[in-house]
């Protein structure tokens, strides 16, 4: 699963790297935080958590100033981590909800229609997995966790599949007020590439630059090219490193969190190249 990742690049560079035509991330935006999220929203964040608004980009019609829909541009929003379906009944739900599997989004009831119309992009730098040590335990007598940061091996920024909607507030009477509505989305995850696996089974689904228009176009609903998009498996592409366990709680924050860790910190750490069983 992916359950943290790291995104900070600024505005200006996610604009330019995902050729954004409209950046709307500072129109109002209902969040699910009862307190003011650090760092604010739509600024650099090395440690996004579930529940966070984090910043997204999709493809969708404009509305004009006569509420008629115009032509669809690519924009960049800000929405809420941990997808809530439109039939849902509250939000709680989208803490459950925060990935999708590739295998099974078009079968999902409560992925499916995003899946077929309603796709994006998740700008990142990389994102952390925990490693279950199959020798070493903690205190508690569990298999020691050790967090690991994954990126691109060449350092390039991430894109990661998304899904996202659009839930209506019933308890708020005025549509066109921005807390009647939240929009929130949940990563794609599919199986984890040779070498990644002995990290954890999952990881998010990168999607390079070739797919992004058909991705993000959402008129492109035919579940056929949808699943070859979801099918995407492109291994030699990552890298990763053991980092900090400062990144175990999301309150901790920095570029910090994601610089190595020396070998000497490590124990009962399997290396994701070798399968070597480090500081065992």
């Amino acid at each position: 699963m992916c359950g943290r990742y790291a995104a900070s690049a600024e505005m200006e560079e996610i604009v330019a790297a995902l050729q954004v035509e409209l950046d709307r991330t500072a129109e109002p935006s209902r969040s699910v935080l009862k307190n003011p999220q650090q760092p604010p929203p739509g600024t650099p964040d090395w440690n996004v958590a579930p529940t966070k608004q984090a910043r997204v980009v999709l493809t969708r019609a404009v509305r004009e100033e006569d509420g008629t829909k115009g032509e669809p541009a690519r924009q960049l929003r800000l929405m809420t981590w941990g997808l809530v379906p439109s039939w849902s009944k509250d939000p709680s739900v989208g803490i459950r909800m925060i990935n999708a599997r590739a295998e099974t989004a078009l079968e999902k009831s409560s992925y499916a229609k995003a899946a077929t119309s309603r796709r994006c992009l998740v700008p990142a730098d990389g994102w952390y997995e925990w490693q279950r040590s199959p020798v070493a335990l903690d205190a508690k007598g569990k298999p020691r966790k050790q967090p690991f940061y994954i990126h691109r091996g060449d350092d390039a920024p991430l894109a990661l599949a998304g899904l996202y909607e659009f839930w209506r507030d019933p308890g708020v009477a005025d549509p066109d007020d921005p807390a009647a509505w939240l929009t929130t989305f949940a990563v794609v995850t599919t199986a984890a590439d040779p070498g990644m696996d002995r990290i954890h089974d999952r990881q998010p689904l990168v999607l390079d630059p070739d797919v992004w228009d058909d991705w993000l176009d959402p008129h492109l609903t035919d579940p056929g090219h949808v699943q070859e998009m979801l099918d995407i498996s492109l291994p030699g592409r990552l890298a990763a490193h053991p980092v900090s366990t400062a990144v175990n709680g999301s309150a901790g924050n920095g570029p910090g969190l994601v610089e190595p860790i020396p070998t000497a910190q490590l124990v009962g750490v399997v290396d994701p190249e070798t399968g070597e069983v480090i500081g065992g």
